[in-house]
């Protein structure tokens, strides 16, 4: 992943770049090789991150087929294996935003100087509350679908359910932990513009992080027709009302070029 880029990908990225800033109101900023690498190492991370979400979603439709429907000798392997493959998708994901981090350090460290007067943005100007708010109800309501899930009287609902948790609060402790190295890991600039586009980039990041693609998965494909009908309907509004919260959010939420112009400015 650190080899470097043929002069007709360089291109091609740096006009990617270009297009990235002026979607942003950002088209009199000069798109660099620096933040061509960076946008890049997001792209990547996000393509291979919906391969990863599609995985997930198939091996947990396999597995609880097996063990509704499958043979057997194979039954009681169904639900340990989908456990392993839950947790190691879980870990490929934390490697991907890992690697977008490492790119973001190697950047930092070609800067010949640093912007005056940086600036750390916070959990206020990275996420924002309505985000924070949007992540703690999806967590709190998540847990209590499954909570509720594993009182059914039911074997194969609580096993599926227990797989159902593994994956949510591995998901839980994977998105914690990026939204720490956002907080945490030096800003990569060295004059206002490219303090902006690095302020607009940790906005982006954290608010796809937030996004609650497995969350919203999870249930529907692991329970959703196999639980009593009464857990269903709630899952189903678990889902709707929180795609309808997030759908909100979106509209509503200052863009990430108006947030970090505000700490910028600020600053």
């Amino acid at each position: 992943m650190t080899r470097e880029p043929s002069p007709d990908a360089r291109a091609a990225e740096l006009r990617q770049a270009g297009e990235w800033l002026a979607r942003r109101d950002l088209g009199g900023v000069r798109p660099t090789p620096l933040l061509a690498d960076r946008l890049a190492a997001r792209h990547r991370a996000r393509l291979a991150g919906s391969v990863i979400l599609a995985l997930l979603i198939l091996a947990s439709a396999l597995a609880a087929t097996v063990n509704r429907f499958g043979p057997d000798d194979f039954r009681p392997m169904a639900l340990p294996a989908l456990a392993v493959v839950v947790a190691g998708l879980l870990v490929a994901q934390s490697q991907l935003h890992g690697w977008v981090r490492r790119v973001d350090r190697r950047a930092g460290a070609t800067l010949s100087r640093r912007a005056a007067h940086l600036i750390q943005p916070g959990w206020r100007t990275v996420l924002g509350r309505p985000y924070a708010v949007f992540v703690a109800a999806v967590f709190a309501a998540s847990m209590l679908l499954a909570g509720s899930a594993l009182a059914v009287p039911d074997r194969t609902v609580r096993e599926l359910t227990v797989v159902m948790l593994i994956g949510l609060v591995g998901v839980y402790a994977i998105t914690a932990l990026q939204l720490r190295h956002l907080l945490r890991h030096p800003v990569v600039a060295e004059d206002e513009d490219s303090l902006t586009t690095d302020v607009i980039m940790r906005v982006e990041d954290a608010r796809e992080l937030t996004t609650p693609s497995v969350q919203w998965s999870l249930p529907m494909v692991l329970l959703f027709g196999t639980a009593p009908g009464w857990w269903s309907a709630a899952a189903l509004a678990y889902v709707l009302v929180s795609l309808a919260a997030f759908a909100t959010l979106q509209t509503k939420a200052p863009s990430s070029t108006t947030v970090a112009r505000q700490a910028v400015t600020a600053r």
